[in-house]
């Protein structure tokens, strides 16, 4: 309890600092959600086990790991570490190093007219008035300590705004890098994607590190998407086993909306990330998948809520992992279908496979139904690759071992080829493949 207490008390003091340099300036409301985040987490503090919500991830290890803020931007990256990441060219992107936006980096050329693409401190000045209106309005404070610890920290992240009717037809590209410089840093990029009415884009987050060492990510994503917009989201976290990767993912859904949105993770010590979906307006139809890759001792955490607010909204949602040697996932899958909320289809799996006998899983799948003209159904599976599919490949031939990468990839393959996106589906195939 000493070190949650200590480690609270120089995350407080870490944004005096912050707030000295600079940060305490900006217009109002930017202050006001900052203050904000530093009360709540200064109330709160660090979660612990004895948390219901926490009680299977211990993140002692994090909080005895004195992390501060980097102090100047890495000169390391180039354009070449940057296409490895992404596994070759792409279009229209932004690149983040240590938390810095890097305009060298980036391209936001060949976009149709009407989308924004830039960086969260720009659009601060520039956009004051439509971030006011949509940032921090769906990740509340309230709900986790490292979403109000986001808020307090706020200044960098990507911004990306579609307006009324354009479609944009090649990914959007938001990559965050970790540099050997990040070693003993904290790193909170905070990223607002909003799509207007009958707006079409799709959104690729990527996580990795070159180099770096022990580090703390703590991402939070808003999207708001508006009636009758469609929108696709793919999130990449590939950290080095030293990192912390907390998350956050929101998404606001309106009427006759389509929304789909996958999640791997491969790397990192130990993650967390919590999405949280809200289907705000009839006809909505939600696509909620994940993947872990995990070995070592990694440990990652996935909390999912789908909250059904509006009646005539359909989601389906299915999260595999595959663990081997002593890798531990958890996973929390809750389904919120308010009073009033009727016809309402949804669909929750989360599947588990166990290469080792000390690798673990934790699976908690929930329903919570206020309405009674539903149709809801949820699962949950947790074993070793099947005895008996083993055996039937290797009496055709196929070694022992080939059988089991063959099962295993297949498994992985299940989540990745949900991605509709022939450009990122391929070179993730190619990635769970050299995992």
């Amino acid at each position: 309890m000493t070190h949650a207490v200590d480690a609270r008390d120089r995350y407080v003091a870490e944004f005096r600092r912050f707030a000295e340099n600079g940060a305490g300036a900006g217009p109002g409301w930017l202050k006001e959600l900052r203050q904000a985040g530093i009360e709540r987490f200064a109330a709160v503090g660090f979660p612990t086990t004895r948390q219901e919500e926490w009680r299977f991830t211990d993140i002692a290890p994090l909080t005895q790991t004195p992390f501060t803020l980097p102090t100047a931007p890495d000169t390391e990256a180039s354009p070449e570490m940057v296409e490895r990441v992404l596994d070759g060219p792409t279009g229209a992107r932004l690149v983040f190093v240590d938390g810095g936006f890097r305009p060298e980096l980036s391209v936001a050329t060949g976009l149709p007219s009407g989308v924004k693409l830039g960086s969260l401190g720009d659009a601060v000045r520039r956009d004051g008035d439509l971030l006011a209106a949509h940032l921090g309005r769906y990740a509340s404070v309230e709900r986790n300590p490292f979403t109000a610890l986001s808020a307090a920290f706020l200044r960098e992240g990507a911004f990306v705004h579609v307006t009324r009717g354009v479609s944009v037809e090649q990914p959007i590209h938001l990559l965050f890098l970790a540099s050997g410089a990040a070693q003993g840093r904290m790193i909170h990029p905070r990223n607002l994607i909003v799509l207007e009415r009958e707006a079409q884009a799709t959104v690729v987050e990527t996580y990795a590190a070159e180099d770096a060492g022990p580090h703390l990510t703590n991402a939070v994503t808003e999207f708001a998407v508006e009636d009758g917009a469609r929108g696709r989201h793919v999130r990449i976290q590939r950290e080095g086993d030293g990192a912390f990767h907390m998350a956050t993912s929101q998404s606001h859904q309106g009427k006759d909306t389509s929304f789909s949105s996958c999640s791997l993770a491969f790397g990192a010590g130990l993650s967390r990330h919590d999405v949280t979906a809200v289907l705000a307006g009839t006809g909505g139809l939600l696509l909620l998948n994940g993947l872990s890759v995990l070995a070592g001792r990694q440990h990652v955490d996935y909390h999912t809520t789908i909250d059904h607010a509006r009646p005539h909204c359909e989601s389906h949602e299915l999260f595999n992992g595959i663990l081997a040697e002593r890798a531990r996932g958890v996973f929390n899958g809750r389904i919120i279908v308010r009073p009033g909320a009727q016809q309402t289809d949804s669909k929750q799996t989360n599947n588990n496979v166990l290469l080792s006998e000390a690798a673990r899983a934790d699976s908690q799948p929930q329903l919570e139904i206020y309405a009674d003209d539903v149709k809801c159904t949820h699962g949950a599976t947790i074993g070793p690759l099947d005895p008996n599919a083993l055996f039937y490949l290797e009496t055709r031939g196929v070694g022992a071992e080939a059988a089991r990468q063959l099962m295993t990839y297949g498994f992985a393959a299940d989540i990745v080829s949900r991605i509709d996106v022939p450009e990122v589906r391929e070179r993730l195939d190619r990635l769970v493949r050299a995992t």
